[in-house]
């Protein structure tokens, strides 16, 4: 337990602290907000590719979905506290240096507008660490690895997440970049990734469950705990909600300006 939450404590501040340095290096025209933000994101695609692999290797080891065991299940999650403590503090680095050159904010101020507008992550991060810690480390016993390495595999999504904001950030006609075709592909494969592994996520461990005990899809939510539905309901809504942002943001991005379509 120690040393996962060691080497994530060193590791996660340590890779954002080199990228903010060699980004300051090597575009000094950009700011300050600039560099941390692409930095946030740099960081989070490499938990995101940590997580998938993970995942992976957990899914393919556990050939029982509710028996069988892998170490990665229970370390990585241990690696992954301190990730979720310093993706919070750089959400709030970002916001004061989006702010800074706002002299006429109090400190007080830049951080109520830190908690509104990411209430919805910050009670993501918060739920995973108070809930799905204890139940993925303690509670569940030694059971559902299978599971533990499913849910590591949502975070599939988030380097292409992080790539269409950093072609928005780091280039500097922002507008035109977003009809760029680098930007339209990504665009798709975030909408892909997302549906695939945040929202068919859930009926393919259902689907899992069953195939083993020689049910239906459909009669596996009555087999098993009710607290178990309860829980994957907690966590499949707010992926709902933001597939539902990301549906509309897309829409957006191909939705062509009528002069252009006369041309």
């Amino acid at each position: 337990m120690l040393l996962p939450l060691a080497w994530g404590s060193l590791f996660f501040p340590g890779l954002f602290g080199v990228c903010t340095w060699g980004l300051r290096r090597a575009r000094p025209a950009w700011t300050h907000h600039d560099c941390v933000m692409i930095s946030t994101r740099l960081v989070s695609s490499v938990q995101a590719v940590l997580a998938t692999g993970s995942g992976i290797i957990v899914i393919r080891s556990c050939s029982d979905v509710i028996t069988d065991r892998h170490w990665l299940a229970r370390e990585y999650v241990w690696f992954l506290i301190p990730y979720m403590i310093y993706d919070t503090y750089a959400m709030y680095l970002c916001e004061w240096y989006r702010a800074g050159d706002q002299s006429s904010k109090h400190s007080l101020t830049i951080f109520r507008n830190f908690l509104s507008k990411n209430r919805l992550m910050i009670t993501h991060h918060v739920f995973i660490l108070l809930v799905l810690v204890p139940i993925a480390q303690k509670l569940r016993g030694e059971l559902g690895d299978f599971f533990v390495g499913c849910i590591f595999t949502a975070e599939l999504s988030t380097p292409f997440v992080s790539l269409g904001r950093i072609l928005i950030q780091a280039c500097m006609g922002g507008l035109q970049q977003q009809h760029s075709l680098l930007y339209k592909v990504n665009g798709i494969l975030t909408l892909t990734t997302f549906f695939m592994c945040r929202i068919l996520l859930f009926p393919f461990m259902y689907w899992s469950y069953g195939r083993q005990q020689g049910l239906s899809l459909l009669r596996v939510p009555f087999h098993i705990p009710f607290h178990c539905n309860v829980a994957n309901a907690f966590l499949i809504a707010p992926q709902i909600y933001w597939f539902s942002l990301l549906c509309k943001k897309a829409a957006r991005l191909f939705d062509v300006p009528p002069a252009k379509k006369d041309s």
